[in-house]
């Protein structure tokens, strides 16, 4: 299992557009991805649960992947939510 910290930088937060994105790149890897965000752990594989958080831009989060293709995922994934999950 790896974690990293992490700043969601896109201007409207984990809205529909975004969350679609970051759920689509996660399903991309058989690892288990999670996101940590005000004491609540949300699976990023599900585009409701990402949703649901209410994540806002500036927030700080926790990624997590645990499995196989866990160090992969971490790489993929961060770089599409540092990069603003193309929205910036």
């Amino acid at each position: 299992m790896i974690s990293k910290n992490l700043t969601i930088v896109n201007p409207s937060g984990l809205h529909l557009r975004p969350a679609g994105v970051l759920s689509q790149t996660a399903m991309k890897f058989k690892c288990d991805v999670l996101i940590e965000h005000a004491g609540k752990r949300i699976i990023a594989k599900s585009v409701l649960n990402v949703m649901a958080a209410g994540i806002k831009t500036g927030s700080e989060i926790t990624l997590i992947c645990d499995g196989e293709d866990e160090a992969a995922a971490m790489e993929t994934i961060s770089k599409a939510i540092e990069d603003g999950l193309g929205e910036m």
